[in-house]
C-alpha cells in the first residue's frame, strides 16, 4: 500500500493532481483545500490513503495528518464514500469539522456536494462522541510544510517525545491528557498543546483540567504576541 508520495506536481485538476515520482505519474484525488496548497512544478509531499476496490485502486492525498484522520473517520459513516468525503473536506477544515460535530451543526455538512439533510444528520449523530486528533506516531505539522524549510518530522517527533516524558512525570497525568484533548479540539496542534500544558504544569502541578486549559491558552496568547 502507498502511504506517502514525494515528487513533483505535474498536473492539478478540479479534484485531483498528478505526482511525478521518478518519472512515474500517480493520479491522486484530493480536497480543494489540499490542492490549493500545491503549485505545478514544485516538489511536495502528500500523505496517501490507498483505497482498494474490486475493480479499482485509488489514491487519496492529504496535506496533513489531521485531514487524513478525518477522511478515515468520515468514510466509516454509512453513505459517506471517498468522493463525498473529499467534498466535505473541501468546504470544512479539520477544526471546523470538530466544531460542527460538537455543535451537532447539520447545516455545515450540507454545504458539501452530495450531502443532503439526512446524511448530514447521520454524520453528526454517529460522530457526536468521536474525537479526531492527529495520531501520536506521525508528524504534528503538515508534511507539505516540511518541504518548505520547517521542522522535519523527526524533529517534531523528538520534541513530542520530550514533552510526553515530562508530562508522564506529573502527579496526575490524566488531568494533563484531558487538558491536551480539549486544546486539540479547539484546533491547536497536539505537539503545541503538550508544550503549553507542560509549561502550565511546571508552576501549577496541582491544577485541575479547567485551570490547565486557561493557563495553556495564556501560553499560546503570549507566544503569539
Amino acid at each position: 500500500m502507498i502511504a506517502k508520495l514525494r515528487g513533483i506536481v505535474d498536473t492539478i485538476g478540479e479534484d485531483y493532481c498528478i505526482f511525478d515520482v521518478n518519472g512515474v505519474g500517480y493520479l491522486v484525488f484530493a480536497s480543494s483545500r489540499t490542492l490549493g496548497k500545491l503549485s505545478k512544478g514544485i516538489n511536495a509531499v502528500l500523505l496517501i490513503e490507498t483505497v482498494v476496490r474490486e475493480d479499482s485502486i485509488s489514491l487519496f492525498g492529504f496535506a496533513d495528518a489531521w485531514e487524513k484522520e478525518w477522511f478515515l473517520t468520515l468514510t466509516k459513516v454509512q453513505g459517506v464514500g471517498a468522493k463525498v468525503c473529499l467534498s466535505i473536506l473541501s468546504v470544512l477544515s479539520p477544526n471546523q469539522l470538530a466544531q460542527a460535530v460538537a455543535a451537532q451543526d447539520k447545516s455545515s455538512f450540507t454545504r458539501a456536494s452530495g450531502v443532503g439533510p439526512k446524511l448530514a444528520a447521520r454524520i453528526v449523530t454517529e460522530l457526536k462522541d468521536k474525537i479526531v486528533t492527529i495520531p501520536m506516531e506521525v508528524t504534528m505539522k503538515s508534511d507539505l510544510n516540511s518541504t518548505l524549510g520547517e521542522e522535519t518530522p523527526e524533529q517534531e517527533v523528538e520534541s513530542y517525545d520530550d514533552a510526553l516524558v515530562e508530562l508522564q512525570a506529573s502527579q496526575d497525568s490524566h488531568v494533563a491528557d484531558d487538558a491536551i484533548s480539549a486544546l486539540v479540539n479547539l484546533g491547536y496542534q497536539k505537539i503545541e498543546a503538550y508544550r503549553a500544558v507542560n509549561l502550565a504544569l511546571k508552576d501549577n502541578p496541582d491544577a485541575d483540567v479547567s485551570t490547565l486549559i486557561k493557563l495553556a491558552l495564556k501560553e499560546f496568547a503570549t507566544k503569539e504576541l
